[in-house]
């Protein structure tokens, strides 16, 4: 783990060239990296943008609405879950329950939350980071 940590914090993710190198340099099979890095959720095999962006899907986020927030963010970026900006400005993650749910639904740019929002507020908070 903290060869990964220490390659992902060089690289900003773990492609599998890098998963290699730290496979080949502990002398372990790459599918032990592999496994590594994908049980663990703060490893990240695609790149991530500068800002952050996760919409909750937990169950009072999603019955207020929270599909329509990631729709709204997918279509205005162009991004899919788990994706990046090709700029490298903006990643999209699709998350669980982040304990807002009084706030539903939720979304949040970095360590900013944005509660009691609908599709409509998505463009307005997305311009604020696109400066």
């Amino acid at each position: 783990m903290p060869a990964l940590q220490a390659a992902q914090g060089v690289y900003g993710y773990l492609p599998v060239e890098v998963q290699q190198i730290v496979a080949d340099e502990l002398g372990v099979p790459l599918e032990k990296v592999f496994g590594v890095s994908t049980f663990y959720s703060q490893f990240t095999l695609n790149p991530r943008g500068k800002y952050q962006i996760s919409v909750c899907l937990g169950t009072a986020c999603y019955v207020k609405g929270s599909g329509d927030l990631i729709n709204e963010v997918k279509n205005i970026l162009k991004i899919d879950n788990d994706e990046c900006t090709p700029d490298r400005k903006f990643s999209l993650l699709e998350t669980r329950c982040i304990g807002c749910c009084g706030l539903a639904p939720v979304l949040s740019v970095n360590d900013e939350v944005y509660g009691r929002i609908t599709a409509k507020d998505v463009a307005g908070i997305l311009a604020k980071y696109s400066a």
